[in-house]
């Protein structure tokens, strides 16, 4: 799975229970998270970030968040406390566990899975949970590397996705295929899906997904249950230090958050949380400055020309009028009265950018994204320094967004 094997070495399991701050605080239901965070550092860094994330959440919509790495936790008189329970990274394997949580969903308790909680080999270690209550069958394959993709709104009338528009942005993650059809399952209702307009998925032409359709999130009609297909972070797995947020996107907080209240019977709305702690402020509406990239320099255009057609660069950062950026309600950046534009209303990777007329087109909107990525929404990619080069002169084009160092824009006044 990409590079799911590849365990960094010397990371420990949390304590047994992790209460991390926040997650005591008074609340009108409780959730309770299982995990192991011990395989995978994408995984281990996904489950350290979800109980931060999730006590702060908690704190904002009425609910209180406990982490665990006890599954004999999940037995029916521990569960009798909680409204949902929650799996970051695994299932249980032992027959006592999973006879306990079965009779709890069947009871009415609520459940929120991600990523890696659905991933099997070999359904038949639990063939109630991966065909029956996920739907899935065993993992088929993945896309690789992680990358934030758009996603459709299946079901509008659902209540994890209610305000929500008809297409949203994903956060990064690897993303997982099944064995299963799920449309062809009466009992699975497919709440989000790969948008067609965001292929191709991945960055790896081996694992790339160019066309098909994904389920993304899906609930089973007769469980209170959520399954999300993301919870995989972007790593630099040498430095073992995270490229990414799964928490990065307002809009799939917002569903997520969402899930979780139907799933505990409660309605009300839900207040996406803070952006992440160390996030890099990104580049906002009606505002001017220099926009620096990959590192260090800044975004200029070439030899300060208000030609159309001329390159659109990386370079040492120098206060110039080539490199004074700003950005406006409609999505454009201008430079020199010129507009960043995708050369030729592109969508391929490496189509590279320039400054041009401003006309109102597809081909020069920009909008914030993940990890501060600026994705142009016509073509689905990100704003990319070529080659992961910082060279002065290295042009800057559209690629396939990965959550990447070379694809992170920050403007500063």
């Amino acid at each position: 799975m990409g590079n799911e094997g590849n365990q960094i070495p010397g990371v420990e399991n949390r304590a047994a229970d992790a209460t991390p701050n926040g997650s005591q605080t008074a609340g009108s239901f409780k959730v309770i998270a299982f995990y192991n965070g011990d395989y995978d550092a994408a995984h281990i860094d996904f489950d350290h970030e979800a109980n931060e994330w999730f006590a702060q959440a908690g704190s904002q919509n009425g609910f209180t968040y406990t982490a665990t790495t006890d599954w004999g936790k999940l037995n029916s008189g521990n569960l009798a406390d909680y409204q949902v329970v929650m799996f970051l990274d695994d299932y249980p394997h032992s027959p006592a566990e999973q006879s306990a949580f079965q009779k709890y969903v069947s009871d009415g308790g609520g459940f929120i899975g991600f990523h890696a909680s659905a991933f099997n080999s070999d359904p038949s270690d639990w063939p109630w949970y991966h065909n029956t209550f996920l739907g899935t069958g065993s993992f088929q394959n993945n896309s690789w590397g992680p990358t934030s993709e758009t996603l459709k709104i299946e079901d509008s009338g659902h209540a994890a996705t209610a305000n929500l528009p008809s297409t949203i942005e994903s956060s990064v993650s690897e993303w997982y295929s099944w064995q299963n059809d799920l449309r062809q399952n009466p009992d699975i209702d497919i709440l989000a899906s790969m948008d067609p307009s965001t292929f191709p998925i991945g960055t790896d032409d081996s694992q790339t997904w160019r066309s098909g359709y994904y389920p993304i999130v899906w609930s089973n009609r007769h469980y209170k249950m959520v399954y999300n297909n993301f919870g995989h972070n972007g790593m630099n797995y040498s430095a073992n230090t995270r490229t990414s947020s799964t928490f990065a996107s307002d809009q799939q907080n917002q569903l997520l958050l969402q899930e979780i209240k139907w799933a505990a019977s409660r309605s009300g709305a839900a207040t996406p949380s803070a952006t992440p702690s160390g996030a890099a402020t990104p580049p906002s509406a009606s505002a001017s400055g220099t926009l620096h990239g990959y590192g260090g320099k800044c975004v200029d255009v070439q030899a300060a020309s208000a030609v159309n057609g001329t390159t659109v660069q990386l370079f040492d950062c120098n206060g110039t009028d080539a490199q004074k950026w700003t950005t406006s309600g409609n999505g454009t950046l201008t430079a020199l009265g010129k507009c960043l534009d995708v050369t030729g209303a592109g969508t391929d990777n490496g189509t590279k950018v320039q400054l041009f007329d401003c006309n109102g087109s597809g081909s020069q909107v920009w909008r914030l994204g993940p990890n501060s990525s600026l994705i142009n929404p016509q073509s689905g990619k990100c704003l990319d320094a070529t080659g992961f080069s910082s060279a002065n002169n290295t042009p800057l084009q559209i690629w396939s967004c990965s959550a990447t160092d070379n694809q992170s824009w920050v403007l500063r006044a």
